[in-house]
C-alpha cells in the first residue's frame, strides 16, 4: 500500500523529455526544495559510464533532485536509492518476487536486472560528494518491458521486467507514489543516524554476498569473494593476495 506523498517534496510529471536527470539539473536552480521529475517518454536516457538507457513505453524513468542534501555524501545516496527501490518493488511485485541489490546500483528481480540508478551532480563541489549545488538521483525501472539481451554488454545480468516476471501491470505514476515515500524514509534515517544502518540494511539485501564475483574497472579485472562494503560504500573483495577495497567497478557474476 502506498504511503502518503512526502511533505515538502515536489512532484513533476512530464509527457516527454530527453533525460529526467538532465531536466532535474536544469530545474534545480529554480527549486525551493527536493522534487521528483518523472516522464512518460524519455528519448536520451543515460546509464552508468555514458551508456544509453533504453525506455520502452510503460517503463519508469524518474529523478529526485536534491540541493545540499543534508551533508550526505553523493556516492552514499545510491545506497539509499537502492533500498527505496527495493521497498517500492516489493510493494509492486508482491511477496513471491525474489529481490536483491547488486553492487553498486542495480536492483534484481528473480535474478534479472529490473532497475538501475545513476547519480549526477552540478554546481559547487561537483564530483566531491559534499557541499554540492545539486544532485540528481536518476532511477529507471523496467515495469512493462525489458531491453533485449543484445542491448547489454556480454556477461551482464539479463534484463527483466516487472510485468513479465510477476504478471503485475504497474503504471509509472503509481510506482512513483511507492518510491517517493520509501526514499524519504531511508534518507531521513541516513540523515539522522548516518551511513551505518543504511550499510547494514543494504548488506541484508545484497546479491551474491559471500560468493565469487568479477570486478572490472576499465581494463583491470579482479576476481574474488564479495565480502561486503566499507563505510564509504566501496566494494570489499577477498582475493588470494588479501582483501581489496574497490570504490568503482562493474560487477559480473560467475566468479
Amino acid at each position: 500500500m502506498s504511503e502518503a506523498w512526502p511533505e515538502g517534496v515536489g512532484r513533476h510529471v512530464l509527457a516527454r523529455t530527453d533525460s529526467t536527470n538532465a531536466e532535474a539539473l536544469r530545474l534545480a536552480p529554480s527549486l525551493s526544495g527536493p522534487a521528483w521529475i518523472m516522464t512518460r517518454e524519455q528519448f536520451a536516457g543515460r546509464g552508468r559510464r555514458g551508456r544509453d538507457w533504453a525506455m520502452p513505453a510503460g517503463n519508469f524513468a524518474g529523478t529526485l533532485v536534491l540541493r545540499s542534501p543534508g551533508g550526505v555524501a553523493a556516492a552514499q545516496l545510491s545506497f539509499v536509492a537502492a533500498l527505496a527501490l527495493y521497498d517500492a518493488l516489493a510493494d509492486a511485485c508482491g511477496p513471491a518476487a525474489r529481490l536483491a541489490i547488486k553492487w553498486p546500483n542495480d536492483v534484481l528481480l528473480n535474478g534479472g536486472k529490473v532497475a538501475g540508478i545513476l547519480l549526477e551532480s552540478a554546481g559547487p563541489g561537483q564530483g566531491q560528494g559534499r557541499g554540492m549545488g545539486a544532485v540528481a538521483v536518476g532511477i529507471g525501472v523496467n515495469l512493462a518491458a525489458a531491453p533485449g539481451s543484445g542491448q547489454v554488454e556480454p556477461g551482464a545480468v539479463t534484463p527483466v521486467s516487472v510485468l513479465a516476471e510477476t504478471g503485475h501491470a504497474v503504471a509509472p505514476e503509481d510506482f512513483l507514489d511507492l518510491l517517493a515515500p520509501a526514499f524519504a524514509r531511508w534518507l531521513a534515517q541516513m540523515q539522522t543516524y548516518g551511513f551505518a544502518p543504511i550499510r547494514h540494511a543494504w548488506l541484508a539485501r545484497a546479491a551474491r554476498l559471500g560468493e565469487p564475483i568479477l570486478a572490472r574497472t576499465g581494463a583491470t579485472e579482479r576476481r574474488g569473494v564479495f565480502e561486503g562494503i566499507d563505510d564509504s560504500g566501496a566494494l570489499i573483495l577477498r582475493t588470494p593476495a588479501g582483501p581489496q577495497v574497490i570504490p568503482a567497478a562493474d560487477v559480473f557474476f560467475g566468479g
